[in-house]
């Protein structure tokens, strides 16, 4: 009888437990940089599997997602590729105060085909031109897309971009970019160094000077209309050593403490 009773009391506690777990998992809104996919994606798994709280992501430009944010979609988190756009974001006043950090920093680099035969230094007047000959340098849009927009600047630096900028095909993010080079649709495209290490099927020339552009500086920030309770836990989160290795292994180099 005490036997039966245990295990009936047993049941009742898992039963009991079982809805409370649930209802415990929280989910949290990231609009983040589309170069942030794949280590953003391998963070909120493990993440999920030791906590039940889940992070729902929406990956594009981060021009596309601040003027999302500007028109009242309905995200927690925010994680831009450059200063500008969380700037905007946040002269409307649409970020909580206190909780914007500069989380990561990356490379811009100039990859080609994994098979392709090129062979190309990145220094001031080099033959990138001569090289495309009648075809297209893939790069992200170069007035809003930030990978774009920090090829264009180091074209611009190194004497170049005059002489390419007709043959520049203006992706919408920068891993649609890299999309044409791995497909083989363009034989050189400049993207960010992160991008290209996810990629077998592109390899990288060489990389752009970093005085050629603006640092490349990914912010983050909790936005002031944040719903989920476990935003700033997530934030929290993408600070720890764990995050850190994942950042770092990716090829990312992290700036937040």
């Amino acid at each position: 009888m005490r036997a039966r009773l245990g295990g009936f009391l047993l049941l009742l506690l898992a039963l009991i437990s079982g809805p409370i777990s649930a209802s415990a998992a929280e989910k949290v809104t990231v609009f983040a940089a589309a170069s942030l996919k794949d280590v953003l994606t391998s963070i909120s798994e493990e993440w999920k599997k030791e906590t039940g709280n889940e992070a729902v992501f929406s990956f594009a430009a981060s021009s596309a997602l601040a003027k999302q944010i500007a028109e009242g979609a309905p995200a927690d988190l925010f994680i831009s590729a450059d200063l500008d756009w969380m700037d905007n974001v946040e002269k409307q006043g649409l970020v909580k105060e206190g909780t914007r950090l500069s989380l990561l920093a990356n490379r811009i680099v100039l990859v080609a085909p994994a098979d392709s035969k090129a062979e190309l230094k990145v220094a001031p007047g080099f033959d990138l031109a001569g090289a495309l000959g009648n075809e297209k340098l893939a790069m992200g849009n170069v007035d809003s897309v930030p990978a774009g927009k920090y090829g264009k600047a180091a074209l611009q630096k190194l004497g170049v971009w005059e002489s390419v900028s007709a043959k520049v095909a203006q992706a919408e993010n920068v891993r649609a970019a890299l999309l044409l080079v791995s497909r083989g649709e363009a034989p050189f495209g400049i993207v960010y160094e992160t991008d290209a290490k996810v990629d077998p099927k592109v390899k990288i020339l060489d990389r752009f000077p970093e005085d050629t552009h603006k640092p490349i500086i990914y912010p983050a920030a909790v936005l002031k209309e944040a719903k989920s309770p476990v935003a700033a836990v997530f934030l929290d989160l993408l600070k720890t050593e764990k995050s850190k290795a994942a950042f770092e292994a990716a090829g990312f180099t992290v700036l937040a403490k």
